[in-house]
């Protein structure tokens, strides 16, 4: 069989060297505001032009495209390690591919969310109940390979939130997707969680558990993410510097301009991470799209935004050599239904068709404020659907089945052949509440997806825990939680986790 190989690309090769020439002018002419004095020390060192006063930082063009020489040698190394990892959309992997469509995308649920739309159509603050049931729900879906916290427990003092829902996942699932770190201070205990439950070789070869910082856009990173940045390098952890500028409101209106402030954003945490460690692992990342003008909020979907995202894996995954998952999966509606079925799929199909290596993080409403089983049930399925799409067509002796044409002849049927029933379930996705009625039946069962997938959340939820953690391993846990807690001043919240 060959699958789908060839990638959609939106860019040309010499719209991709304008952009990224782009990206440099910003960088050498508007420059960053970084509100951390060790930062701005290690920036200075490394050859960047330092305004003390308004806390600016201007990267000359020489010393960013250094830093990018030095990521794209580092990817092009031979068994280099590690060798990938999760990330809180999908993952990265840290070795150049040619850029192709992937059959074998990944999936990622998480997202942290606030709030959760429960099966009894209620939205409503998230509490630790609805976290493990979340993490049980995403570990016994086929098509999700990450997951990270698609809810936080907001019982949960929120200095102590990060290490207590990483705590919750690692006994969850072994499906480690990306983690959240609200301070610096939070590192060392994740990275704890992280030995716990995987071995120097599995840590080494694809860590787990790694926290990230982001940009403030536009060209703004502040103390906190600077030091959360810096902490992970030190720690040995491989980072990018994530950023998410909105067209219209913290970028230019324009898909370049969106793209090029995304990409100067992104590559000055590139400098910086090398700044802090000559030898650290760094990729580039950036997630572009628009702010809806007539609310100013963030598009997660929608038509415009799709070709912000297929060009924006072309440019980090080929341009620069950076194989990495997007956003996919995506939806702005608040409820499931004909506009959310449409924009999950749209937002999950262009990604892949342009070659990302993973999409993500699927189970959201509201932009990704909202978390919803059943919509995480429903999009398990959209995936499942897109993975086949993409398959391709095997063309064999086999699947030509000249020999069965033919036997059976003008006129007869294919419905009792062996060949038929070898092949249906890996022809014909047949999943339970996608089937093909007449109109009599159909315009009563197709009203029953929503109610399938409500069922069918309920009773994964409900599925008894079994914990991938041995005994010792969950008192380890437990141990670095009960420490996080006694450091922040919270250990009354050790009750509620009990």
């Amino acid at each position: 069989m060959t699958p789908w190989r060839e990638p959609i690309r939106i860019l040309t090769r010499q719209e991709c060297e304008e952009i990224h020439r782009a990206a440099l002018a910003i960088l050498r002419d508007v420059g960053m505001r970084i509100e951390h004095a060790e930062a701005r020390g290690l920036l200075e060192r490394v050859g960047c032009c330092l305004n003390e006063a308004e806390h600016l930082v201007r990267f000359p063009a020489k010393v960013v495209e250094a830093a990018v020489d030095r990521m794209r040698a580092a990817f092009a190394e031979p068994g280099r390690l590690p060798e990938g990892m999760a990330v809180r959309y999908g993952r990265v992997l840290f070795r150049t591919q040619p850029l192709q469509v992937h059959p074998d995308f990944t999936v990622n649920a998480g997202g942290f969310c606030t709030v959760l739309y429960d099966l009894d159509g209620v939205r409503r603050d998230a509490t630790l109940a609805d976290v493990r049931a979340a993490l049980r729900l995403a570990d016994q879906l086929d098509e999700i390979a990450f997951t990270g916290l698609p809810i936080s427990a907001q019982e949960i003092p929120e200095q102590l939130r990060p290490v207590a829902m990483a705590a919750e996942l690692v006994k969850h699932t072994r499906k480690f997707g990306g983690i959240e770190a609200f301070r610096a201070s939070d590192v060392p205990y994740l990275q704890r969680l992280g030995e716990i439950v995987q071995t120097p070789e599995e840590r080494c070869r694809w860590p787990a558990l790694v926290p990230y910082a982001e940009v403030r856009s536009p060209l703004c990173l502040d103390e906190n993410m600077a030091e959360i940045f810096i902490t992970c390098i030190r720690a040995g952890l491989p980072q990018s510097l994530d950023t998410m500028p909105s067209g219209g409101a913290t970028a230019p209106m324009t898909a370049a301009g969106i793209l090029a402030l995304g990409l100067a954003e992104t590559l000055g945490g590139l400098v910086l991470g090398y700044a802090v460690d000559e030898k650290a692992t760094l990729t580039i990342d950036f997630t572009p799209s628009y702010a809806d003008m007539r609310t100013l909020l963030f598009n997660y979907s929608g038509g415009p935004r799709l070709p912000l995202l297929c060009a924006r894996v072309q440019l980090v995954s080929e341009f620069y050599g950076c194989p990495s998952a997007v956003h996919g999966g995506k939806t702005d509606a608040c409820h499931a239904g004909i506009r959310t079925g449409m924009e999950k799929m749209a937002s999950m199909l262009l990604p892949v068709l342009s070659g990302a290596i993973g999409i993500g993080t699927v189970g959201h409403l509201e932009n990704a404020r909202t978390y919803s089983p059943v919509q995480l049930v429903i999009d398990n399925l959209i995936a499942k659907i897109v993975r086949r799409m993409v398959r391709g067509i095997e063309v064999s002796d086999d699947t030509l089945a000249l020999n069965l044409i033919r036997a059976v002849g003008p006129g007869g049927h294919f419905i009792d052949q062996m060949h038929t029933l070898a092949h249906a379930r890996s022809e014909h996705l047949l999943l339970p509440p996608l089937v093909t009625w007449p109109w009599d039946i159909g315009v009563r069962e197709e009203a029953r997806l929503e109610t399938w997938a409500r069922a069918e959340a309920a009773r994964l939820m409900q599925a008894p825990h079994r914990s991938p953690l041995t005994l010792a391993q969950s008192k380890a846990v437990d141990a670095v939680v009960a420490e996080a807690a006694e450091a922040y001043g919270c250990t009354e919240a050790l009750h509620l986790l009990a």
